[in-house]
């Protein structure tokens, strides 16, 4: 009896680092997580996003609207209307909205990601506690103030800048009033200044710093033993599934995007745009969301870089005695060097292997994989250059784009 309970308890302590793993929750911990619990916007167990994204979306864009009343009901962009500026509707309602609704897809996205590393198994049994101790350190820095610290310094010196692009601003809008001693910024430019901006700025770079402690997590999980298989179907060692985390951040990249866009279709506005500038911009704004995510999994390329090429020297050799053996089976002898000592024992055919092998491919990062993340980052500038661009010259640029 005392026996079995020893062996209970061995098999529990070997399991608990495994489990581990599988808890690193992307979008907790932190001093604002833990403002946010203290002001009971969210729960320990619920990050309650959809009513945080309500809430956030109030505050940051519904109140604007209200403190610029009568005014704000306009639609004429000529005099600067609040619901014709389209740096409000892309920041303050569709960027903060999106930054919050996506932490609960990016945590349980990427969750998933990591359980699947131990039941697969993807870790060898030798490094589950190393992992463990790397999803450790990754908490731990999520959980900096510091870190968070320096995304609200980003955010009030996007406040200042707003505040010094007010003052100069040549016309009067929802935000200024232009008059000849200067321009006085309205009660709903102030409300913009210290907490809207403010917001969507904070919420960015958390969110991207968020991500930075991932990246390193997964960085640090490459470098360990991994039970990697070169014929798994599917074509990535069995590492397809972390090829497809970066799809979790779409709603972040959507916001991102957006906001992004808006300031590029006030640019349009008094510009001429060809579909060669737009094909430029655009596949210069994906080549920095790729970027974005292949960091983290371009450490994966070591590994199986070194199995397919080990996997390829093997068979290979495998395969010569194979064939060299059929080759005496059929006509008594081999063509070549035929008086070389050979085992005439049976040898297995190892061309679907060598052929898997040769197939692997290195990289993790795929066209199929992060389709819905490149077109949360390109539609929005879609959109925007269909205020100066046909849409047929609009959707080959963002065709061609998504089939790279």
């Amino acid at each position: 009896m005392t026996e079995t309970i020893s062996q209970e308890a061995a098999a529990s302590a070997r399991q608990a680092p495994s489990r581990d793993i599988g808890e690193f929750l992307a979008s907790r911990g932190g001093p604002f997580y833990r403002l946010q619990t203290q002001l009971r916007l969210l729960h320990e167990n619920s990050l309650r996003a959809g009513q945080r994204a309500v809430l956030f979306v109030v505050l940051a864009w519904g109140v604007p609207f209200l403190l610029g009343l009568p005014r704000s009901f306009s639609l004429d962009r000529g005099q600067g209307a609040y619901l014709a500026d389209l740096s409000v509707w892309s920041k303050f309602f569709i960027g903060i909205g999106a930054f919050v609704l996506a932490e609960q897809q990016v945590e349980i996205g990427l969750r998933a990601k990591l359980r699947q590393l131990v039941f697969a198994p993807i870790v060898a049994p030798t490094s589950i506690a190393r992992a463990a101790s790397i999803v450790t350190l990754a908490l731990r820095r999520r959980d900096l103030w510091a870190a968070e610290f320096i995304c609200l310094i980003l955010a009030i010196v996007a406040s200042v800048l707003s505040y010094e692009n007010f003052q100069t601003l040549p016309a009067s809008s929802w935000a200024v009033e232009h008059l000849p001693e200067g321009n006085r910024i309205t009660v709903a430019g102030w409300w913009s200044i210290c907490f809207s901006l403010p917001l969507f700025v904070f919420l960015f770079t958390r969110g991207v710093w968020r991500h930075l402690v991932w990246a390193q997590l997964l960085r640090g999980i490459a470098r360990l033993d991994l039970r990697l298989v070169a014929n798994h179907p599917d074509g990535k060692a069995g590492l397809g599934f972390l090829a497809r985390y970066p799809n979790t951040y779409v709603l972040f990249v959507f916001g991102m995007s957006c906001a992004i866009a808006a300031q590029l279709a006030k640019h349009f506005i008094n510009q001429e745009v060809s579909a060669t500038t737009l094909s430029v911009v655009m596949a210069g704004w994906l080549i920095v969301v790729l970027a974005f995510f292949a960091y983290p999994l371009s450490a994966f390329t070591p590994p199986l870089t070194r199995l397919k090429e080990n996997g390829l020297m093997v068979l290979g050799a495998q395969a010569t005695r194979f064939y060299r053996l059929a080759e005496r089976k059929t006509i008594g002898r081999n063509v070549m060097a035929n008086q070389a000592p050979e085992p005439d024992g049976e040898i297995a055919d190892p061309s679907k292997l060598y052929d898997a092998n040769a197939k692997l491919s290195t990289v993790l990062i795929s066209r199929a994989a992060v389709v819905p993340v490149a077109a949360a980052a390109l539609i929005p500038f879609a959109i925007a250059a269909l205020t100066k661009l046909p849409y047929k010259e609009v959707f080959s640029v963002l065709k061609k784009l998504l089939l790279l």
